[in-house]
């Protein structure tokens, strides 16, 4: 991927999105699992792996401090780290991330079930915002991974005809991130 094609997808969706790239860890597991310098310069580009695409239900912490940030949450409660920890060195690592709901911030995966199910038009509306971003991204038969449930019963659902959708367990969920990692690794290609 080229610098202009990064900074593209970075303007339209910076606010929803990430890539799988994190800093180093360095003195507990949570640290510099935030630290977005690692999107500067040049040298990452060649990490990023387009045809990989990790999908969340939707924002669940508000607006985030910046484009990038998504997947990438410095607050002590967050469990990203275990993202980072699962995937440095895989085959996984550099793909792109974002959420399949937009503009939807709601921490309950149950309340944002219920909401689409009462608002399909708003699902629908979602999943072609989702479309249009795949096409954007450039991804020729991407490999998409659903991160829960929730997120992989929607893209089953509406996309599972056209796209290869691997389900895995939430990071969020009460794991370990060494755990994580080997449950993740299964499904590695």
């Amino acid at each position: 991927m080229d610098r202009a094609h990064f900074e593209l997808l970075k303007a339209k969706y910076g606010h929803w999105t990430s890539w799988a790239i994190w800093a180093e860890e360095g003195d507990s597991p949570k640290s510099n699992v935030g630290d977005l310098s690692v999107f500067e310069g040049t040298g990452f580009l060649d990490e990023l792996k387009p045809n990989i695409v990790f999908v969340g239900l939707n924002i669940s912490r508000g607006l985030l401090r910046a484009p990038l940030a998504n997947f990438h949450d410095l607050r002590p409660e967050a469990t990203d780290y275990r993202i980072r920890y699962a995937l440095r060195g895989s085959p996984w690592w550099g793909g792109y991330m974002t959420d399949v709901i937009k503009d939807l911030n709601e921490p309950s995966s149950a309340k944002v079930v219920k909401y689409l199910r009462d608002n399909k038009p708003f699902e629908q509306a979602n999943l072609e915002t989702f479309r249009e971003e795949l096409d954007d991204l450039g991804s020729t038969d991407p490999t998409i991974i659903a991160f829960g449930k929730a997120a992989y019963s929607i893209l089953a659902r509406n996309l599972g005809d056209k796209h290869r959708i691997v389900p895995i367990t939430h990071y969020a969920h009460y794991i370990s991130k060494e755990r994580y990692r080997e449950e993740l690794s299964r499904n590695w290609q």
